[in-house]
């Protein structure tokens, strides 16, 4: 049968209505979490006990939800609904005359039922849409979870006005009236008058619970008892919380855990309409990721850490303020919410007919958890006396809960590729085959592409380009962050010293070094992790991971006493920043076709080398401001009496990763042809050519990325009567912009012919540097400096413009006679392997570069001896590039710019088949 195009009649009221009556109910179901802490001091309650009081309701409501959604099913959700409430509302009332504990835990296992409404509703609101709107539907009604929020900002002023007893009263006084109004309001669904008007009778108790057999159902539950039963046990909890670690009285307790229920409530509806567009499984990964970030950072309780330093102990603490604790749990609440409606956007797609019992089931699961969870929070503060397990048992839980999802997804893909299908997976593909008979799932609109031929003419300029193009400019704005995140240390470290950090010289250039050793490091791996994963997972994930030195930077320079150690691994933490350029190279090099290729990577890592010039830009005018309020800590004096907030420094990044991450997980693509395993990618390493290109590829990006890193230092100790931090955006600026507007340069005339006459230009440029050095000119040094900075760029994109050809020309001639769409593929999975390592190796160059300024100035009093060795390094690069691929004999000469136009398109395997 087709699904309706548009909502049935009465959609819209039935929709709202219910909404209305879904947040009465929860605002009724999570009243113990207010009048429980009036009843904890009237009764002399332990811990353990007023968790079993605020947590039994929720056992009700939770056990009550697969029976409920059945007679939903079965009777109408419109007379069930009114009935749970009225029912609900009567228990509330007589739970103001309960006079000892056990009489409470009655009157709770009653007041339960009002949580049952939520199946309820599920089952009624969802057959009044269409599939392609019920995500959004579904998400508004579930935004229902407000009244957590009414009961926790309302609730305490009237307990302390009139007694927990009336709270009681007079919620259930507006659940009776909600009711009501429900009725007066609403229709029957549409399936229940159809079956009426039939006189079909409703399927059975038997037949609503035979879907629940399948192990899937019973894992998409597991889902949701970390996304809302930990949300129901957050917010039942977070009141004591507050009272107890930041000693808030009652009622502000009571605001800020509103805020949060309102956080983790009302953006339901956006996650609803995130599913629909994007697809669940999406917005359930960005859940679960994000999840476990803040779940980590809250459960890291305050400690106090002593090192045995050289001049005697050295002591500091760590623990989160009441601001940045707010701050986490609501961006905890957030995803909490979107988490939430992706979980329900599946259930009446794969299970129309039985939307009640998973539905219930699956409603019933999460509310299990926000029954047994408080419970444990308080088994774990009695046990423990930490406050913070709490949140360290909800990050193993959403943990499992992400290592579980990911592993059955992989395996459904593992198992397609066996088959020989390369096909998108549909949406959560561990339940493929196992909803109703005759439901079709619709694919992700989002993930995979498996025909992909950015060389076929029509499809590129019909299909492709799009599609290439979007992937092109999420992962540059995701490598700009990363640049800037692994060169901040070039702009903090010159400014360590003048708010009281007592580093010598050898040890600023040793945290200014350590990153591009790191960085360089990673790329090593990172550059063969695209085929394996995927770019578009990977982008997510490595994007995300530049908040934990965006997050450590923030807390380390706020105290002196901070030891240099911390600072040594927050550097080389940094170096995650500089991991990511090889993958995203990899990654983008796939989706061009050859003739826009260089186009493409100098577009991607010229304005990704930008973010270094935007860090350098942009921290030195953030750091001298208040730009967080208290969120971001105070400021420090420095020498000259300034205040400085250097935190800012690695707090600017924290909100531009989020966008990227996001950015990067709902906006690209994989390709499935690249993907291929390490072994396949290992043959890299037998071509000579490879290191021939990290040699050369050293001398461009490496100079770029090291005079980034080491210029700002060098500048102040050189020339310490200019300012030259304020200068050193402009160089970075420069070659990152050069990088970028070059790439079609080497399009047309060839990228082993202009990075030959590169190299002569830097060997000028060094030159220059040296005379002016000795003639103690700081602008002209500096013009050099910008000369180099240019000339580099323009190395950057002509150098990876090469490899394309090289590798073409090298398995072309081992594949000799063969159609050129058999060896194609390898040439182009080498091609990206290729770009990524000679990254990796080049970035090294962040390291060495500052590390001989340093060591040339410690052993000589002078930076030119560096500056000879450069000269000598260059030298050697522009001898490489003539004698292997531009000169007479070199294997590009003729094969690119002008002269490759007149060849014919099969050249490289004829050239092959001769020999």
């Amino acid at each position: 049968m087709l699904e309706p195009r548009s909502p049935a009649p009465g959609a819209s009221s039935a929709l709202w209505t219910s909404t209305a009556a879904f947040t009465a109910c929860f605002a009724v179901w999570t009243i113990f979490s207010i009048i429980g802490l009036g009843i904890k001091d009237e009764l002399g309650l332990s811990e353990t006990e007023f968790g079993l009081l605020v947590g039994t309701p929720i056992l009700t409501g939770s056990l009550s939800r697969v029976f409920l959604g059945i007679w939903a099913d079965q009777l109408g959700g419109r007379r069930v609904l009114a009935l749970v409430m009225l029912l609900a509302a009567a228990a509330t009332f007589l739970t103001s005359y309960a006079e000892s504990y056990g009489e409470l835990l009655v009157a709770a296992l009653g007041i339960g039922i009002a949580g049952g409404g939520f199946s309820v509703g599920v089952t009624y609101v969802s057959k009044f849409f269409p599939t392609d709107r019920q995500g959004t539907a579904l998400g508004i009604f579930g935004a229902g979870n407000v009244g957590a929020a009414v009961t926790k900002f309302l609730a305490p002023f009237v307990m302390i006005a009139m007694g927990w007893q009336a709270v009681a009263q007079i919620w259930a006084a507006g659940l009776t009236a909600m009711a009501i109004i429900f009725l007066l309001l609403t229709r029957e669904d549409p399936d229940e008058v159809a079956r009426r008007g039939k006189g079909q009778r409703a399927a059975t108790m038997a037949e609503q619970l035979s879907v629940l057999k399948n192990i899937q159902v019973w894992r998409f539950a597991l889902y949701y008892f970390f996304v809302f039963g930990a949300f129901v046990a957050l917010a039942l909890w977070l009141p004591r919380y507050l009272m107890g670690v930041y000693g808030l009285d009652v009622e502000t307790a009571g605001v800020l855990a509103a805020f949060f229920s309102v956080a983790a409530s009302l953006f339901r509806i956006y996650g609803g309409r995130l599913s629909d567009r994007y697809g669940a499984r999406s917005v359930l990964y960005v859940t679960f990721a994000m999840s476990v970030l803040c779940t980590f950072m809250l459960s890291y309780p305050p400690t106090t850490y002593i090192i045995e330093g050289v001049r005697g102990p050295i002591t500091f603490r760590t623990s989160m303020g009441l601001v940045p604790f707010l701050v986490t749990i609501f961006t905890l609440g957030f995803f909490m919410s979107l988490g939430k409606a992706a979980v329900f956007k599946h259930i009446p797609v794969y299970y129309p007919n039985h939307v009640g019992a998973v539905g219930g089931l699956v409603g019933m699961i999460g509310g299990l958890g926000g029954f047994v969870l408080p419970l444990a929070f308080g088994a774990l503060s009695d046990l423990t006396g930490i406050w913070t397990s709490c949140f360290a048992l909800l990050f193993v839980l959403v943990s499992i809960a992400l290592v579980w999802m990911n592993a059955a997804i992989r395996h459904m893909e593992r198992a397609a590729a066996l088959q020989g299908r390369q096909e998108p997976l549909p949406e959560l593909p561990e339940m493929q085959g196992l909803g109703e008979q005759g439901v079709i799932i619709p694919p992700r609109r989002a993930g995979p592409i498996a025909d992909w031929r950015p060389e076929d003419a029509e499809f590129w300029r019909t299909a492709g380009r799009p599609v290439a193009r979007r992937n092109l400019w999420i992962s540059t704005y995701c490598l700009l962050l990363s640049f800037a995140v692994w060169m901040v240390w070039s702009v903090v470290v010159a400014r360590l010293p003048a708010i009281g950090f007592d580093f010598t010289t050898d040890q600023l250039f040793w945290l200014a070094a350590l990153p591009g050793l790191s960085g360089a490091t990673l790329r090593i791996f990172y550059a063969f992790l695209v085929p394996i994963f995927g770019g578009r997972l990977w982008t997510t994930l490595s994007t995300a991971s530049l908040l934990i030195p965006a997050f450590g930077i923030g807390y380390a320079v706020q105290s002196p006493d901070t030891p240099y150690f911390i600072f040594l691994v927050l550097a080389l933490l940094c170096g995650l920043g500089g991991g990511n350029f090889a993958s995203s190279v990899a990654n983008i090099s796939f989706f061009f076709p050859k003739a826009e290729k260089g186009s493409a990577l100098a577009i991607n890592s010229g304005l990704g080398n930008l973010g270094v010039s935007v860090m350098q830009f942009l921290v030195p005018i953030v750091v001298t401001m208040s730009l967080f309020g208290a969120l971001g800590g105070q400021a420090q004096v420095a020498s000259d009496g300034t205040l400085l907030w250097m935190q800012n420094a690695g707090f600017v990044w924290v909100p531009p990763i989020m966008i990227g991450a996001l950015a990067a997980w709902f906006g690209m693509n994989d390709i499935l042809s690249a993907k291929s395993s390490f072994a396949d990618q290992a043959s890299i390493f037998r071509r000579a050519h490879t290191w021939a290109m990290c040699w050369l590829y050293t001398g461009t990006f490496g100079t770029f990325i090291g005079m980034s890193a080491g210029f700002p230092l060098l500048a102040g100790l050189v020339f310490p009567e200019v300012n030259a931090v304020s200068y050193a955006f402009i160089g970075p600026l420069i070659g990152a912009l050069s990088r970028a507007a070059s790439g079609s340069l080497a399009d047309r005339l060839g990228g082993a012919r202009v990075t030959f006459w590169v190299f002569v230009l830097m060997l000028a440029a060094v030159m220059g540097m040296i005379w002016f050095l000795e003639a103690r000119s700081f602008w002209g040094f500096f013009a050099m400096v910008l000369l180099l900075f240019l000339v580099s760029g323009i190395g950057n994109a002509s150098t990876f413009q090469m490899v394309p050809g090289i590798m073409r020309q090298e398995i072309g001639r081992a594949a000799a006679g063969q159609p050129e769409s058999e060896w194609r593929p390898q040439a182009d999975r080498e091609s990206a392997a290729i770009i990524g390592f000679i990254s990796a190796i080049a970035a090294y160059g962040a390291f060495y570069i500052p590390k001989a300024y340093g060591s040339s100035i410690d052993l000589t009093g002078s930076a030119e001896a560096a500056l000879w060795g450069f000269l000598l390094f260059y030298l050697s690069c522009a001898g490489l590039t003539w004698l292997i691929y531009s000169g007479p004999r070199g294997l590009l000469r003729g094969l690119e710019g002008p002269a490759a136009k007149a060849r014919p398109t099969l050249a490289v395997a004829t050239k092959g088949s001769k020999r």
